[in-house]
């Protein structure tokens, strides 16, 4: 029994649409969708029914296209209603959200806690020296500027960064309940959005940084005792270690990010991510950071 992940699969794209018809079957394995898998339900709904007919388990965690009201998909639902909504169609799946009592994995590299996690950001991934009133005007000063401004709504938020500071604290105490009730037993976190700012490294859009978290999560992987942290939405899949911490950024990405991994003769599969078992750690539990553009 292994444990797998993969992010951003963007199905409004046919490209990636036809990609996940070629999922092969792992009856026995775990898969963790990391967010982004599209904006309407339609989107959900082929994800959630490829992954459970090829998987034995599967966990979700949404990313910010989930979240997007357009008009094209029940313009109605904003903010924390598209989020409830998302909630209806993964439940009606079988799929573990964040919503729902975390998850004992016993398959090999376990036990572990599965802690799906919802957070958002704060536009705190940004220079000291950048007010949070002055964020915005920075990132335009090199012509960077959300979608999400414009589409990802907080209702019945005043504003994102209260929205994203109500989830850190919700899904903090929910992840102390869970070391209290099974201590000892080490965590997988997985979160759209990377846990730390050192973690994101986007040298075409670099001030898109405060699209990319909150400052607030730094150290989720020591404080709760995290075997794997797992992240998506970088469109930048890599492997790092933290103080004896496996961080894996498993995005799949927009078709003209990856389509050239066919010309070496791989698909979808070759870019799951294996979370658990997985590779050993280091000595010392740190190494540099390992790019994995074909898998």
């Amino acid at each position: 029994m292994k444990l797998y992940a993969i992010g951003d699969l963007h199905l409004s794209y046919e490209y990636n649409r036809k990609a996940l018809e070629e999922l092969t079957p792992h009856p026995d394995d775990g898969l963790i969708l990391c967010g982004d898998i599209g904006e309407s339900a339609e989107h959900l709904e082929l994800a959630f029914e490829a992954a459970k007919r090829n998987f034995r388990d599967v966990w979700w965690c949404p990313g910010n296209h989930e979240l997007y009201t357009i008009g094209s998909s029940r313009p109605d639902l904003r903010g924390e209603a598209k989020y409830r909504h998302c909630l209806d169609v993964a439940r009606k799946h079988g799929v573990h959200t964040p919503e729902d009592d975390f998850v004992l994995w016993e398959g090999d590299g376990g036990p572990v806690i599965v802690a799906p996690t919802f957070t958002l950001y704060d536009y705190s991934f940004r220079p000291d020296t950048v007010s949070r009133e002055d964020a915005l005007r920075w990132a335009e000063e090199l012509d960077t500027v959300a979608t999400d401004e414009f589409l990802l709504h907080p209702d019945p938020h005043a504003s994102r960064d209260e929205w994203c500071g109500e989830l850190v604290r919700k899904f903090e105490r929910k992840m102390e309940d869970a070391r209290k009730k099974t201590p000892g037993v080490p965590l997988v976190i997985a979160n759209h959005w990377p846990l730390r700012e050192d973690l994101v490294f986007i040298p075409r859009v670099p001030r898109f940084s405060l699209w990319c978290g909150t400052k607030l999560t730094q150290d989720w992987h020591t404080r709760f005792g995290a075997k794997v942290v797992v992240s998506g939405h970088l469109h930048v899949p890599r492997t790092d270690w933290k103080a004896g911490v496996r961080f894996e950024e498993v995005s799949l990405g927009y078709p003209r990010q990856w389509q050239d991994v066919r010309t070496v003769g791989k698909d979808i599969n070759s870019l799951l991510r294996e979370i658990l078992p997985g590779p050993p750690a280091p000595a010392g539990g740190e190494a540099e950071m390992k790019w994995r553009r074909w898998g």
